[in-house]
């Protein structure tokens, strides 16, 4: 039996002339494949009207979140103490988001407890 965590979250998109705007973001989780989160947007926020999912490794959010990480089209940064950058790199531009880290944190530690042998090796569970 899988199971899927939802969690909605805000976070605010950076754009290039510094505005920053608030948006509705939901963060899920499968155990049907652990290694991966999903960052789900609404379609009032997307570029296409379209709901829009993100996929990548639970590790590197959990990473990105100590320091910078990910070299792909999906990079995630601290920021200060209470916040992450997550990054995405597309065809047609990148987005800055800006998480709450405690938002994250609490995230992980819902997934990590649904799915503990997929920890990664040397990690302690997140707190927050």
């Amino acid at each position: 039996m899988h199971v899927t965590l939802e969690q909605p979250t805000g976070a605010h998109l950076i754009t290039a002339a510094g505005q920053d705007i608030a948006i509705p973001a939901t963060l899920r989780y499968t155990s049907a494949d652990p290694s991966a989160v999903h960052i789900v947007f609404p379609p009032h926020v997307t570029l296409d009207g379209e709901v829009t999912t993100w996929t990548f490794a639970r590790v590197l959010l959990s990473e990105g979140l100590r320091a910078p990480a990910g070299l792909g089209s999906v990079r995630v940064r601290p920021h200060g103490s209470s916040h992450a950058y997550v990054e995405f790199h597309s065809p047609v531009g990148t987005a800055v988001l800006r998480f709450a880290t405690s938002d994250l944190h609490r995230f992980l530690a819902r997934t990590w407890g649904c799915s503990p042998l997929h920890l990664p090796f040397g990690s302690a569970l997140p707190r927050g």
